[in-house]
């Protein structure tokens, strides 16, 4: 099945295109501007196409008694709750606007995952060319109505939903007339092993749904990108396995 073309700014993606990559740079920066910037120098050289980072207000998403993930409490300790680290990884509004006229000034697309409706507007705001929504909001309907009512591309990571709940989904984000949809198979592992990749659940993806897939990679190393791209790749966003939200 041959599936439809997605633009993001310049680039388009699907068959045929060269694969679209993203460079995750996540909460990587720790909170910290200059950091960032880093991350984005980094991308860039690295010949990437676009540089994502994670927009959040820690209030709207998470309570103040949670507790970390299991993956997080090993990675980033167990003394501070999930509230404190979330809040320590919190940029501004006016750290993204920065961020984005930075990236963009180095000729890279800006991107960024946003969790909560204010930060939806803030992205809209800042003109993103799409926008990318995590596995784990993949059945938050309010969510995905208000991102889908940008009427911006949207980059849709599966992780843990059945096909099922992601043809809900979809039926979602297509109920407010927007079509441009790309998926993206997903391990939910921090990090995943490659035994555990099943890289051809892409190829079921689009023939299920008949829409550009790539994938979104919680491994270390090169393998997975490797395999994946001679199984026709057509967008890879490799998400640091420490400290997604």
């Amino acid at each position: 099945m041959v599936s439809k073309k997605v633009s993001i700014g310049d680039r388009l993606v699907g068959e045929g295109e060269p694969c679209f990559i993203i460079a995750e740079a996540g909460v990587n920066h720790n909170g910290d501007i200059g950091l960032a910037k880093k991350l984005i120098d980094a991308a860039r050289e690295a010949g990437a196409d676009a540089v994502k980072f994670q927009s959040f207000i820690t209030e709207e998403v998470v309570t103040p008694g949670a507790q970390k993930a299991e993956y997080q409490k090993e990675t980033t300790g167990a003394d501070e709750s999930q509230f404190d680290m979330l809040k320590r990884l919190e940029l501004t509004e006016n750290n993204f606007t920065e961020l984005s006229n930075y990236a963009r000034n180095k000729g890279l697309i800006f991107l960024a995952t946003p969790f909560d409706e204010r930060s939806v507007d803030l992205l809209d705001e800042l003109d993103v060319p799409a926008f990318k929504i995590a596995s784990g909001e993949i059945t938050n309907v309010p969510l995905l109505r208000h991102i889908a009512r940008k009427k911006k591309p949207v980059i849709l990571s599966t992780g843990m939903a059945t096909l099922d709940e992601i043809g809900e989904s979809l039926e979602i984000i297509r109920q407010e007339k927007l079509t441009e949809i790309i998926l993206l198979h997903c391990v939910s592992c921090y990090p995943a092993q490659i035994a555990d990749m099943n890289l051809r659940a892409m190829q079921t993806l689009k023939l299920t749904f008949g829409l550009p897939v790539g994938l979104s990679d919680h491994t270390t190393g090169v393998t997975i990108p490797v395999a994946a791209a001679a199984l026709g790749l057509e967008l890879w966003t490799g998400n640091h396995p420490a400290r997604e939200p």
